[in-house]
């Protein structure tokens, strides 16, 4: 299947760039804005978004990723409005790969079907479901490797060769490589050690690689980008919008999630 993941990553092969993927909890600070801000983030720079769907105990999540779920939650946000908020932004924006990440209990909830099914009508593009082991995910991967839409799978510096075979089985996409240990947003990659680590999987895979975790700084993107196919930002673009959502309103908001993205983008 030709998604419209892959398709983003042949074109930023073809004119030698790596990738921005960005990530953004669903409405989050709140519904109305959380939209506009999707809108921004494409306009901005960033190749493919990634909309986190909240969740009351996202156990691999900093501090950061937590406040913004929890605030979502108590704004009452649910699994269709996240599906109501993507349907609006593929009204004017056909061409923007949008991935749901998070974690399975709101899936299975939901129903595996059902969800799956709202995906493809709405125009998610892939998943990536933290606390589902490769092991253990068929009843819902299984549904997704004949129709557009990619299951992207993670991988981190204590995977094995024999465990990446697992995770490399049915993964398509993109690989989503965690660069440090631990939760979002609370280390930094050790970036001599990293690039190391992306040059060892990449002669175990043709699937395009992306980096995520403790990235916040232009010169950070810049050095990974020059070994990887993409890199993913999300803690330090949450923060950003919590300090400014704050302090201002939302024109400056959206001006500084703008500045923010192309400074990342120009470097990468």
């Amino acid at each position: 299947m030709v998604t419209r993941i892959s398709k983003k990553f042949t074109e930023l092969k073809l004119e030698s760039q790596t990738g921005l993927i960005t990530y953004l909890t669903a409405g989050f600070p709140n519904q109305d804005l959380c939209l506009k801000i999707i809108n921004e983030l494409s306009k901005s720079g960033s190749d493919l978004i990634e909309i986190g769907m909240p969740f009351s105990d996202p156990m691999a999540e900093g501090p950061i990723i937590q406040n913004s779920s929890k605030l979502s939650l108590d704004n009452g946000h649910t699994m269709e409005l996240t599906f109501e908020l993507i349907n609006k932004f593929r009204k004017n924006n056909t061409k923007t790969p949008i991935i749901l990440m998070g974690y399975y209990n709101p899936i299975y909830q939901y129903g595996n079907e059902n969800f799956i099914s709202r995906c493809l009508n709405d125009g998610v593009d892939g998943l990536i479901v933290v606390d589902l082991p490769p092991e253990h995910d068929s009843e819902l991967c299984d549904l997704t490797t004949e129709i557009d839409l990619d299951f992207i799978r993670l991988a981190t510096p204590t995977t094995d060769k024999k465990r990446l075979n697992t995770v490399l089985n049915k993964s398509s996409g993109f690989l989503y490589y965690v660069s440090v240990m631990g939760i979002t947003g609370t280390k930094e990659p050790d970036l001599e050690l990293l690039k190391k680590q992306v040059i060892n999987l990449r002669k175990e895979t043709d699937i395009p690689i992306g980096v995520g975790f403790g990235i916040k700084r232009p010169d950070q993107a810049k050095k990974i980008s020059e070994f990887s196919d993409a890199i993913v930002v999300g803690s330090s673009l949450i923060e950003k919008i919590i300090i400014n959502y704050k302090n201002n309103n939302e024109d400056d908001v959206l001006l500084e999630i703008s500045e923010y993205i192309k400074s990342l983008k120009a470097v990468i």
